[in-house]
C-alpha cells in the first residue's frame, strides 16, 4: 500500500519523534543505571527499559511503511 505525500511526511516527523525519544529514554537509563539507587527506582528502569522496547516497535513499524515492497 502506498502512503499519500501527505501521509508519508506525517509519518517521517512521528519517525524523528519516536527516535528522539528513544535516544532520550537510553539517556535516562544509563544515568539511572550508573547512579546508586533505592530499591524502588529499578521499578522505574524498567518501566523505562519497557516503554523504550515499544518505541523501538513502533519505530521498525514505521520505517517499515515508509520503505516500498520490492517485488521478488
Amino acid at each position: 500500500m502506498m502512503l499519500s505525500e501527505e501521509e508519508t511526511g506525517n509519518a517521517r516527523a512521528t519517525l524523528n519523534e519516536l527516535h528522539v525519544e528513544h535516544r532520550d529514554l537510553n539517556l535516562i537509563i544509563e544515568h539511572l543505571v550508573s547512579t546508586p539507587l533505592p530499591e524502588q527506582d529499578q521499578l522505574l528502569i524498567h518501566r523505562l527499559k519497557k516503554r523504550k522496547l515499544l518505541l523501538k516497535d513502533k519505530i521498525y513499524q514505521l520505517e517499515r511503511s515508509l520503505v516500498p515492497d520490492i517485488p521478488a
